[in-house]
């Protein structure tokens, strides 16, 4: 039986989506899209997930476009339609989205971590996008780049194609945290930690609110933050944090209580 291109496994809140073809050092294909999109739009829906951590099963995280189907032919619109469907799935789900970066993280590798609310790189990580040169447009990247590491240095990364080293990343705010491969494990566990330590339906409006802010007039946003408000004022997890406080110790938001409200 052949393996999944990307699996998905929930544990203790965490969905771990795993791009799985090491053997060409996960490069993107219309399968690996397309199973990506489905478990995105899973782990969006599971509300025993706080956490989505996206990785790369053996040497790297993701080396890009699969050359071999791109110059087959076999890599047109359905693809595009499930890259972008599995980048808008990462970014707009109410749950916090990490990214793993290792090996080779280019191209599309990059595309899909910049889909993602955070990213944690390794020393060995290779980062850089390059579709220019193969003739495309980094379409994961070009409508969210700038947003992260502003217009100048956006350009440059996107039109001249060099590849940058994770120090140089986390300067620039491209990714937040930089470790040595052996520490990746415990880097990892320890954003999960802060993620939980979070009420799971302040930090959904947060994020929601954060990209909107890039759309819209913040004074046209107002009521839409005063409704979210109230959504976080009238959840278990303000009761929680409230007493907690009174209990002079940390909120507890995972695992939620048996009878939490259904919605958030």
């Amino acid at each position: 039986m052949t393996s999944s291109p990307v699996l998905l496994d929930v544990k203790d809140g965490v969905a771990w989506i795993t791009l799985n073809r090491p053997h060409v050092l996960n490069a993107l294909d219309t399968d690996l899209a397309a199973t990506l999109a489905d478990h995105a739009e899973s782990a969006a829906a599971n509300r025993d997930v706080v956490v989505v951590v996206v990785r790369g099963a053996g040497r790297a995280f993701c080396s890009g476009m699969d050359r071999t189907a791109l110059a087959s032919g076999t890599v047109d619109e359905p693809f595009f339609r499930h890259w972008i469907r599995a980048l808008n799935g990462l970014e707009d789900m109410p749950k916090i989205a990490v990214a793993v970066l290792h090996g080779h993280s280019i191209g599309g590798g990059l595309q899909l971590a910049l889909a993602c609310d955070l990213r944690i790189a390794t020393t060995d990580a290779v980062i850089g996008l390059g579709a220019t040169r193969h003739g495309l447009i980094p379409d994961g990247a070009v409508l969210r780049l700038a947003r992260v590491i502003g217009l100048g240095r956006a350009k440059e990364l996107a039109l001249l194609n060099d590849d940058v080293t994770p120090d140089e990343a986390r300067a620039m705010g491209l990714v937040n945290w930089v470790t040595e491969p052996a520490d990746l494990d415990r880097a990892i566990e320890a954003v999960i930690e802060k993620a939980r330590g979070a009420s799971p339906t302040a930090a959904a409006h947060t994020k929601r609110l954060l990209h909107d802010s890039f759309h819209a007039d913040p004074r046209a946003m107002i009521e839409d933050v005063l409704r979210a408000q109230r959504a976080c004022t009238t959840s278990w997890e303000i009761v929680e944090a409230n007493r907690a406080w009174q209990e002079r110790r940390e909120a507890v938001f995972f695992p939620p209580p048996a009878d939490r409200a259904r919605d958030h």
